[in-house]
């Protein structure tokens, strides 16, 4: 039997070179991972370890913090800003979105402020967010929440308005309700763009998270990278800077299995 591949047949070569293709392809992540590290190797061996360590002092002062229990903590003081700040800015979003992308009036009300408000670095805002809610969880929660909320809020405006105009006349012509138009048709054809937008948002979640820990925390992953640099610790700033990146990937990947549990992709087609 020979298999086929739309209209053309697949050769026994083909079969073989693709075969290949896919190991290499599921392959690729590890084997940069391997370049990146042997190049930093090298890279180590040509400067002092309060410059660059190699990745063999940044594994034992990442071995050394679990075994305190001290990276567990930071993380999990990283991660109670970072989650909430990503729902807070994910709702807020929805809330000023869904009547932008269906009001022309609420567009011209809403979006200009939006878009303004990026024009500000959140760096800047942050302080004073400090200042009105204190230097505790509720100020960082804020910061977050304002990181993640523009991309979201882009996403949700531009997937509502995505929804085919033929369906939209199919659903008036069964005589669907607003809300009925809303949940069966535009919403569920705005979720690839909707969860594209949390992938990006839940990077950032950490992106807010660590800010808010630079300026004023006494625990967190960006308290310890604080605590790193003040002491010359170059591996502990790494290691710390290792983590976050580590936590963002796994933010990521719990939002891309999310998708593909609701199966979001048959909305694009």
């Amino acid at each position: 039997m020979i298999a086929r591949h739309g209209n053309k047949p697949l050769t026994n070569r083909s079969l073989t070179i693709a075969t290949h293709y896919s190991a290499a392809s599921r392959l690729a992540p590890l084997l940069g991972l391997i370049a990146f590290v042997l190049v930093w190797q090298l890279l180590s061996l040509r400067y002092p370890p309060f410059i660059l360590p190699g990745p063999g002092s940044v594994a034992a002062r990442l071995i050394e913090k679990l075994a305190d229990g001290s990276l567990v903590i930071h993380s999990a003081a990283t991660l109670s800003a970072a989650i909430p700040g990503l729902i807070l800015g994910t709702l807020v979003a929805f809330a000023l979105g869904v009547p932008i992308a269906k009001s022309p009036l609420a567009d011209r009300l809403i979006s200009p402020f939006i878009v303004a408000s990026q024009g500000v670095p959140f760096v800047v805002v942050a302080p004073l967010l400090f200042i009105w809610f204190g230097s505790g969880l509720q100020a960082k929660i804020l910061v977050c929440a304002m990181v993640v909320f523009f991309p979201i809020a882009i996403n949700v405006i531009a997937g509502l308005r995505s929804t085919p105009p033929v369906l939209r006349d199919l659903f008036r012509a069964l005589g669907a309700t607003p809300s009925e138009m809303f949940l069966k048709l535009e919403l569920p054809s705005a979720l690839p763009f909707i969860f594209a937008g949390l992938r990006v948002g839940g990077t950032l979640s950490m992106i807010g998270a660590i800010t808010g820990e630079f300026l004023s925390a006494d625990r967190g992953l960006g308290f310890m990278i604080n605590l790193g640099n003040g002491l010359y610790d170059t591996a502990l700033v790494i290691a710390g800077v290792l983590t976050t990146v580590l936590i963002a990937l796994a933010i990521y990947s719990a939002i891309r299995l999310a998708e593909r549990a609701l199966r979001v992709e048959r909305w694009a087609e």
